[in-house]
């Protein structure tokens, strides 16, 4: 299954706690006890030191509009003088832009004295210990407004010490990491060619009236104009397209069971021939294309009315009805022992009986490269002309941001739903535009495509489960989706 050129990129994607830890830039500092999850005591391979304080966990995520860090540090190693305060400040920082999150200070007795009497705001209101009095442990969480350039940028830890008159006396940063957002490139698959010829049908069912006994069509008589109406109408829609190629045109008449079944034979076979002549009148069709037939008596449709009536006397009147009885017999049998009951079926039942049925077969021309322009113009007006290569030949070219090229593929999955290549197309247009659950939807449907294991670990990356997502993608590697190693790279 060959792979649509184009790579898409995710607009907005971060993983939760995206944090990738700069080594270098930490000293050492010695793995601090502290209970796990379960509860039981282990070490911290995360604590990093930076200038006294230890950072034992870093996190930051994009919610919504907002930038969040979180962060869990320990305050017991930092050693402050007297006479000075120091002040940490989280900050992200890129190349051209940095934002702070609000500062925390930790005093030496003195100053945080000098800070009482004064009335300072060196940091805002519950940021700010005397370094005895300061937590062993300290959780942090802050916001600030999301920004573009945000994406990529470090996130770091400035230090500042600073003296008696305010002066910062030494400064120094210190990279916690990054904020990467995660843009999975996803895999569009194409359709195998399949060659197969695109047969189409348009059927229904007019109501023409004749007179008693009569074969003879009279437009005018009842609502025949606009039963005749119906079945040139269809003709003419396919017809009429320059796409289109009419291939047989199928009519069969009904005759409903009273009178004797001989007459309703010749009723049938007559008033059938008569619609047939009547349409071949108004067309140059070919000779042959037009067939017909048809059945004397409905019986058929009688019986599936009844069942689902309440006439008193339903039971019987089906029991009949199922006899293996010579016609005029069983419908005689009907008349004459359930009388009411079948003067309510020859009025409210019997007419419906009496139809013309009709089939249109047609067929849609195979499009090609040269097509495309008329293909994309089809997706919004005609997509039932397109098969699901056509489709795929549409999204070709078109920029994998674009509107146009996501309708497409919204489009192709609800003109053939079962189909598991359309569902993994779909699959992928529902997560780049942020539709989780549509998406996780679709890839049920397109289970047994390698490409579907691959857009499990996109789903899941992008919903900040990185376990998973690696679980996924190291399957899909397995199965020869070499894409699978690079998304496995960059989590």
């Amino acid at each position: 299954m060959s792979i649509l050129a184009a790579v898409l990129v995710a607009e907005t994607a971060a993983l939760s706690g995206d944090i990738q830890t700069n080594e270098a830039s930490f000293e050492a500092a010695a793995p601090k006890a502290r209970k796990n999850d379960d509860g039981k005591t282990g070490a911290s391979s995360n604590v990093r030191n930076a200038g006294g304080l230890l950072v034992k966990e870093a996190g930051i995520q994009r919610n919504d509009q907002l930038m969040s860090v979180d962060m869990n540090m320990d305050l017991s190693e930092l050693g402050v003088r007297t006479n000075r305060v120091t002040v940490f400040t989280p900050m992200l920082v890129s190349p051209t832009d940095t934002s702070a999150f609000p500062s925390f200070a930790v005093f030496g007795r003195n100053r945080w004295f000098y800070y009482l009497r004064n009335d300072l705001r060196v940091v805002p209101d519950g940021n700010a210990w005397r370094k005895k009095n300061a937590p062993e442990d300290l959780e942090y969480s802050a916001n600030i407004p999301f920004e573009e350039w945000m994406n990529g940028a470090e996130l770091k830890l400035r230090k500042e010490d600073c003296g008696c008159c305010g002066d910062v006396l030494d400064s120094a940063y210190y990279a916690l990491g990054a904020y990467r957002v995660y843009e999975p490139a996803y895999l569009y698959a194409a359709v195998p060619e399949r060659n197969v010829a695109k047969m189409r049908s348009l059927e229904g069912n007019a109501y023409v009236d004749f007179p008693v006994s009569e074969t003879v069509i009279y437009p005018d008589y009842h609502s025949n104009r606009s039963e005749l109406a119906k079945i040139v109408g269809q003709i003419d829609s396919v017809r009429m397209d320059s796409d289109i190629n009419v291939k047989s045109i199928f009519i069969k008449g009904y005759a409903s069971p009273e009178s004797p079944y001989d007459n309703n034979t010749r009723l049938a076979k007559g008033r059938t021939e008569a619609i047939r002549a009547y349409v071949t009148g108004m067309y140059d069709f070919p000779e042959g294309l037009i067939t017909t037939d048809y059945e004397p008596e409905n019986w058929e449709e009688l019986r599936t009315y009844v069942a689902a009536s309440k006439l008193p006397s339903r039971k019987h009147i089906l029991a009949l009805i199922d006899k293996d009885e010579e016609p005029d017999r069983k419908e005689w049998l009907i008349k004459s022992r359930y009388k009411e009951d079948y003067a309510y079926l020859l009025k409210n039942c019997y007419p419906y009986l009496r139809r013309t049925y009709y089939r249109i077969d047609y067929q849609i021309r195979t499009f090609t490269e040269a097509d495309v322009d008329h293909i994309r113009e089809l997706v919004g007006t005609a997509p039932q002309k397109l098969s699901l290569e056509e489709f795929y030949m549409a999204a070709e070219g078109l920029d994998p941001q674009s509107g146009l090229f996501q309708e497409i593929f919204d489009v192709a999955v609800r003109m053939y739903p079962g189909d598991p290549v359309a569902n993994l197309n779909a699959a992928n247009v529902a997560m780049q535009g942020g539709d989780y659950g549509r998406a996780a939807k679709y890839i049920e449907r397109a289970e047994g495509l390698p490409e579907a294991v691959y857009a499990r670990g996109v789903l899941a990356a992008l919903e900040g489960d990185r376990q998973t997502a690696v679980e996924w993608f190291t399957k899909a590697s397995g199965l020869g989706i070499s894409q699978a190693e690079a998304e496995l790279e960059k989590l």
